[in-house]
């Protein structure tokens, strides 16, 4: 099959959607499909046109930011959508020019929903009143579009969808996966060093910064042997400069900040924790906590969208949002009492064999 990916970013862009997506296009070029993706050049140093290792074609225009992706990169990626068996996109930015090329060229296309967040924009942090309507009303759209096939990361997405009006005929669950192979067993920290907090992965306005912050700021007024480990991306977003505003005017000083570690190195650090914490808004699925859970780091997490549905082994669920409770569950884990369950793997594997029974079907 020659499959096009229309994606607003791809590795070394650092989230779960580009691993989900590495992933799937490494592991489909290794069994002899064309593979090309079509992404946004977000880094100058980027090439324009390469072929990896493993043959996958990566194909990338500069577009200053995700909105200018979104009305303009049809236009680019109009030629590859003509040599294409199957187009395949992801939400939110990427969904419309995938969308007006699988029309233009009559392409079945289809698209991964991470999350659909409907209500919740009305949450979020650090947005103007004008910016949720504006994103709410995005959402709506992208899911008016006719694509071929929604696939949902896991059942509370796919439920989402469906209560916000996609067809169930239409709805397909794959949950994300991952490959096990390297994953060093927990350590977590010396019986002489502090209780250790780690939070890693992408800044964005769902994943609950502000929260975490603002609980352990709360959790240093009735604990002192703790830290907190933060491992972000460098790219300095107006949310990244809005964090260590927070920081600042918290006097969390002892926060330690990392930025783009290799995989290797942040699994390291990863089993060096003593819980990762997850205070997301809301989660389509989670890689951060499938990866904790592959090592076995327990996981302290607000419990919102998929996180009561994809996290297990050690854990603690928060009461809700408000910091106080974050910090209570944080409270919790530094004394042990975790709720333990028997831990679930989400192979990749399992990922791959299900889009391509998903490609073949809307072939025939």
């Amino acid at each position: 099959m020659r499959i096009l990916f229309i994606l607003e970013f791809y590795h070394p862009h650092i989230g779960g959607v580009e691993t989900l997506f590495k992933s799937l296009a490494d592991h489909l070029a290794k069994q002899g499909h064309e593979i090309t993706v079509f992404t946004n050049r977000h880094d100058s140093t980027l090439p324009k046109d390469e072929i990896t290792s493993n043959s996958v074609r990566i194909v990338r225009r500069r577009f200053w930011n995700r909105y200018l992706f979104t009305f303009f990169a049809w236009w680019h990626a109009l030629k590859f959508a003509k040599k294409a068996d199957i187009i395949h996109t992801t939400s939110y930015n990427a969904a419309v020019p995938a969308w007006i090329v699988g029309k233009l060229t009559r392409t079945k296309c289809i698209i991964t929903f991470h999350e659909y967040w409907g209500n919740l924009w009305e949450e979020l942090p650090w947005m103007t009143g004008l910016g949720k309507w504006l994103h709410r009303l995005f959402e709506r759209l992208l899911i008016t579009l006719d694509f071929e096939k929604f696939a949902a990361v896991s059942d509370s997405t796919a439920s989402a969808l469906f209560n916000a009006g996609i067809k169930k005929e239409k709805i397909s669950r794959i949950y994300n996966g991952i490959d096990y192979h390297g994953f060093p067993a927990h350590i977590g920290s010396q019986p002489n060093e502090p209780f250790c907090f780690l939070f890693f992965g992408r800044v964005g306005i769902a994943k609950g910064l502000d929260v975490l912050l603002e609980a352990y700021s709360e959790l240093k007024k009735s604990h002192q042997r703790h830290k907190l480990k933060l491992i972000l991306p460098s790219e300095q977003s107006a949310t990244y400069r809005k964090v260590k505003y927070m920081i600042g005017s918290l006097d969390l000083h002892d926060v330690e900040i990392r930025h783009d570690l290799p995989f290797t190195e942040l699994k390291k650090e990863i089993s060096m924790a003593d819980a990762v914490v997850i205070p997301s808004y809301s989660e389509g699925f989670c890689f951060a906590a499938v990866e904790a859970m592959a090592i076995g780091t327990p996981i302290v997490s607000s419990g919102r969208g998929a996180l009561r549905e994809v996290v297990n082994g050690r854990f603690i669920h928060s009461e809700s949002l408000n910091p106080k409770d974050f910090a209570q569950a944080m409270s919790k884990a530094i004394e042990g009492k975790w709720t333990e369950e028997a831990t679930k793997k989400y192979s990749l594997n399992d990922t791959l064999t299900q889009y391509l029974d998903l490609y073949e079907s809307l072939l025939k």
